[in-house]
């Protein structure tokens, strides 16, 4: 397959089980990272939703954890070869065993979502994909223990599990994205964003990936994601 162009970086994935993806590019978009001065990555695979902190972020320091080996090489090889290599670090550890020095301003996600499905039958694509390496339950501990006071966290999901881990998180839920492949079409996923501390009121969006006419993307979608895609 290759590796990925974006405007001011390259991914490169032939050896990672998870592709890049449109979850992973617009939650890496969309997600609230102003003023941050720490980032975190929960999962980073590629390492692209932590290249897009950097881009769109130009102070913060960001790190990413990954539990698979392979994946984690790769994330570390993708930002040296970007321009933000010394505000970049991987750590190959699982999220629950992760134990910085501090919390984080801002914590993202594009986190395993396969719960009771049958598993594929490559492992590491497996432990990608499905939540028996880390739940939901793990990854809401992780976040509220990893999480300052006054930071946020940003995740997306297939709308069913978004209403899973909106069900037993501890943050309070504060604006939500419903993501279409059509407009009017179904709800194909769910970006949220959570805090520790609450907010008067929660924000909802939308956002359609494509118009009407299949293949043609909306212009809410172009404005997004304008600053890391070739084509736009």
């Amino acid at each position: 397959m290759g590796g990925f162009r974006f405007k001011q970086f390259a991914v490169e994935q032939d050896d990672v089980a998870m592709k890049v993806g449109t979850d992973g590019v617009l939650l890496g978009a969309w997600a609230d990272c102003e003023g941050a001065r720490r980032i975190l990555d929960i999962g980073t695979g590629t390492g692209v939703i932590a290249l897009q902190m950097a881009q769109r972020n130009a102070t913060a320091q960001i790190s990413a954890v990954e539990i698979d080996e392979t994946a984690s090489r790769r994330a570390r090889a993708n930002f040296d070869m970007s321009p933000w290599a010394e505000r970049l670090q991987v750590v190959q550890v699982a999220v629950q065993q992760f134990e910085p020095t501090e919390q984080f301003d801002l914590i993202i996600s594009n986190p395993p979502y396969f719960v009771d499905s049958l598993l594929p039958p490559d492992e590491r694509r497996s432990t990608a994909r499905h939540t028996h390496d880390l739940t939901f339950e793990e990854l809401d501990r992780a976040v509220c223990r990893l999480l300052h006071e006054a930071g946020k966290f940003a995740i997306i999901l297939p709308e069913v599990e978004f209403g899973k881990f909106l069900m037993l998180t501890q943050l309070h839920f504060v604006r939500r994205c419903n993501v279409h492949s059509v407009e009017g079409g179904a709800i194909k996923r769910v970006m949220g964003e959570f805090a520790k501390q609450s907010t008067a009121e929660t924000i909802y969006e939308n956002i359609a990936i494509e118009v009407a006419k299949r293949g043609e993307f909306s212009e809410e979608y172009r404005a997004l994601t304008k600053d890391f895609y070739l084509k736009f």
